[in-house]
């Protein structure tokens, strides 16, 4: 049988090609490596939210008040007169992140351009915004807004003392909004806020109103020991915990052990326990404690937590 020869330019395209392929598997093969020891650094440190519970829902609308008076919060959140978009500023809305971890990203950037009501209120520093996988009655996350800060863990980025002031400051003007929305939800309920409420809508309302019931001692204001969102986010919180978002073990726990480390006690010594890994995937895994009574709530059963955190709160905002 007759041999078949190639031209010499035929031969040298081959070899081209055969030296790019073999690279290109080489690459890959170190690249899926590296990958693989990289996921499995990431899993050392446990955070609260798997990917499973973040699934956004587009149609989505913030849930109407059971009154039509408008209040301060709502006109914080109430969708702003549009305008005609140019074509520069069309084209400067921020794209979809490529991993449900980057989803704060969007909110940091432009908050101008969020259209569905969950910005509170922002401004050069900081962006304030409704959870949109809220585990509590009131669930806010206020976004620091500076690049240098926002990639950094919350324990690295709050060791810059200027940083910290600043966010201390507007996490406690989220907070006082934060209770002022809890009072609007609930203050109807409470036996302590009953004269506030009747004075409020006498005819003859006095000047000054009684001081009613305390809702701002029922805000948490902190960060989660290993986030779930790369960007750095601090969550304020009320305590109940009653919420559909809740859906297992670590939502509960990520807000009611040290795995929740308060901003007040930041920043925190190189020696704290809370830095340390072993202990906050710990925390995550204990047993269930409930954060109004103390009880343990005994066994593996979440619906028994979800049933006693019910009672507790018809309690709790009766109080």
């Amino acid at each position: 049988m007759a041999s078949i020869r190639l031209p010499r330019k035929v031969l040298r395209i081959g070899s081209v090609l055969l030296v790019s392929y073999l690279t290109y598997q080489s690459l890959s093969y170190f690249y899926a490596r590296s990958h693989n020891n990289s996921a499995q650094r990431l899993r050392m440190a446990e955070s609260a939210e798997n990917v499973e519970d973040i699934q956004p829902d587009s149609n989505a609308v913030p849930s109407s008040t059971t009154s039509n008076k408008r209040n301060a919060f709502d006109e914080l959140m109430a969708p702003k007169p549009k305008s005609v978009k140019s074509e520069s500023s069309a084209a400067a809305k921020p794209k979809k992140q490529g991993s449900w971890r980057q989803g704060l990203l969007p909110y940091i950037q432009h908050p101008e351009l969020i259209s569905d009501r969950s910005v509170i209120r922002y401004n050069a520093d900081v962006v304030l915004i409704q959870d949109g996988f809220p585990k509590a009655t009131v669930h806010l996350l206020l976004l620091p807004r500076s690049s240098k800060f926002y990639e950094l863990h919350p324990t690295l980025a709050f060791e810059d003392a200027e940083f910290l002031s600043m966010v201390k400051q507007e996490a406690a003007i989220a907070a006082k909004l934060a209770a002022a929305e809890l009072r609007r939800k609930l203050s109807k309920f409470s036996a302590t806020e009953k004269a506030r409420n009747e004075a409020m809508e006498a005819l003859d309302c006095e000047d000054e109103l009684p001081a009613g019931r305390d809702y701002l001692s029922e805000i948490q204001v902190g960060i989660h020991a290993h986030p779930s969102m790369h960007h750095l986010h601090v969550h304020i919180i009320s305590r109940d915990m009653v919420s559909d978002k809740v859906k297992h073990r670590k939502h509960y726990n990520s807000f009611n052990t040290p795995f929740f480390i308060p901003l007040a006690d930041f920043p925190l010594a190189k020696d704290d326990p809370r830095r340390n890994t072993e202990f906050q995937n710990g925390n995550l895994k204990k047993e269930f404690v409930c954060w109004r009574c103390k009880q343990e709530i005994k066994g593996d059963s979440f619906a028994e937590l979800k049933r006693h955190l019910e009672e507790e709160f018809e309690g709790w905002k009766k109080e």
